[in-house]
């Protein structure tokens, strides 16, 4: 969606309920009602018609595993090739994120692969096409904030300590999903708040088993949950990428810095002349302005290179991923040699 399209954002009331979910993507409307002070048929009424035209969805995700297995992307294209480049990237279910800059010749990508693996899309597809004239690829060393991470700036931390359930104790490792779990996410990938009366039926298991077995998913940290909104109708109109260097003593201070910050949906430590990477949403330029001019300061960054995203091409919850069912596999969709 291109990112000078008219946008009319959301009253504050539509944006508390959105902040709400993404406390707890099964949220229910009386608890919701109660926290927020909220009647439970407003909130419900409310969430029905965010949902209807597909503004709001709430999508399932597997736990992060240990291993990272990232990379993320900076490839440069020709201009009148951008669109075929794209587009064989958004079908790799192995490349979950897409952002086009705003002065539309680069690509930002992050790209799932084996950690030091020789991965295909990186050491032949890619290289390899013409319309594409460089690839800088940084590997993902530790991740600070992930999207899901996320919240709205709109709630006080008592609203968010109360919307979030609780968690169970953390246990030696994670634990395997087995058929079952693997059949519930799959039901719940492009639609988190399916009730589980019908993730039964198109499981074909009893509901009273299906529910326990979210509850048991949501309880261990096995089943997360993320809204996928367009920013904009929240008031936040610009999408940066800021690449930080920072000395290796101030790598993770700067890090949980930035991954405490509102503005902050992604960051990481990677690979690379920048060691360090944030993805921010903010109001305006003059908000970029003072995050990187004001907020950064002190984190002892000796250089900085910040990209605006023109568009958002493909991430969780977009029409090119809504529907995939949770896989293993990696795509060998190749990139067209535009």
């Amino acid at each position: 969606m291109a990112a000078n399209a008219a946008v009319q954002v959301l009253d504050m009331q539509d944006q508390r309920l959105i902040a709400a979910l993404q406390c707890d993507g099964r949220l229910g409307a009386e608890r919701a009602g109660e926290v927020l002070g909220i009647s439970a048929r407003t909130v419900g009424r409310r969430w029905r018609a965010l949902m209807a035209d597909g503004a709001v969805r709430v999508v399932a995700l597997p736990a992060v595993p240990d291993t990272i297995g990232a990379v993320l992307l900076r490839i440069k294209v020709l201009r009148g090739k951008l669109d075929a480049i794209t587009a064989a990237l958004a079908a790799r279910p192995d490349v979950p994120f897409i952002d086009v800059s705003a002065s539309g010749d680069e690509i930002g990508a992050v790209a799932r692969t084996a950690p030091g693996s020789r991965d295909p899309l990186l050491f032949g597809q890619l290289p390899a096409t013409q319309a594409v004239t460089s690839v800088n690829a940084a590997t993902v060393l530790h991740a600070f904030r992930y999207a899901f991470e996320w919240r709205h700036d709109v709630l006080s931390a008592a609203e968010r300590d109360a919307l979030t359930p609780p968690r169970s104790a953390p246990t030696d490792g994670p634990a395997a999903y087995d058929e079952l779990d693997r059949a519930v996410l799959a039901e719940l990938t492009a639609d988190a708040r399916a009730a589980a009366a019908t993730v039964a039926a198109r499981t074909g298991q009893p509901e009273s088993t299906v529910r326990r077995r979210i509850a048991r998913l949501v309880d261990e940290g096995r089943l997360l949950t993320q809204v996928a909104v367009d920013v904009r109708l929240l008031g936040l109109a610009i999408d940066a990428n800021v690449m930080l260097e920072v000395p290796p003593d101030r790598l993770d201070a700067a890090g949980r810095a930035l991954a405490a910050h509102p503005a902050v949906h992604g960051a990481f430590a990677t690979t690379g002349s920048f060691n360090l990477y944030a993805a921010v949403w903010v109001r305006d330029l003059a908000a970029l302005y003072r995050f990187v001019s004001d907020d950064l300061s002190g984190l002892g960054i000796s250089r900085m290179e910040t990209v605006i995203v023109g568009q958002s091409v493909k991430r969780p919850g977009s029409p090119t991923v809504i529907g995939r069912r949770v896989r293993d596999h990696r795509s060998t969709s190749a990139v067209p040699d535009a």
